[in-house]
């Protein structure tokens, strides 16, 4: 059974940077595709970044772009979001997600795993 815990998150300043960890277990992630998703109180999740787990490609949200970094580390079977110049407007619940796929859709819909989430808030 895939399970997938999410941890890194906490309190920072705006400006400041902060780094999400999404470990993965319970199956090979070979031709899946690994995403964060974030939910801020009385808005949808909405997607932040994903990355193929095979071939490494990657997809970011128009809102993160230039500012976050996803990667993954196979061997350890981890998947990361680095969080750069971060805005009060990232504040948010951050969720690990994962489901057999091609191609990166944005669409929380489409994911079929999902971790507990982790609280990243950022202050002004």
């Amino acid at each position: 059974q895939v399970q997938l815990v999410e941890s890194g998150g906490g309190l920072v300043q705006a400006g400041g940077s902060l780094r999400l960890s999404c470990a993965a277990s319970g199956r090979t992630f070979s031709g899946y595709v690994m995403a964060w998703f974030r939910q801020a109180p009385g808005k949808e999740r909405e997607f932040v970044s994903g990355i193929m787990w095979s071939g490494g490609g990657t997809d970011y949200g128009d809102s993160v772009k230039g500012r976050f970094t996803i990667s993954r580390d196979i061997a350890k079977n981890m998947v990361y979001l680095q969080m750069d110049n971060l805005k009060p407007e990232d504040t948010a619940v951050y969720y690990c997600t994962c489901s057999p796929g091609v191609a990166i859709s944005t669409l929380a819909e489409q994911f079929r795993y999902w971790g507990q989430g982790t609280q990243v808030t950022v202050s002004s």
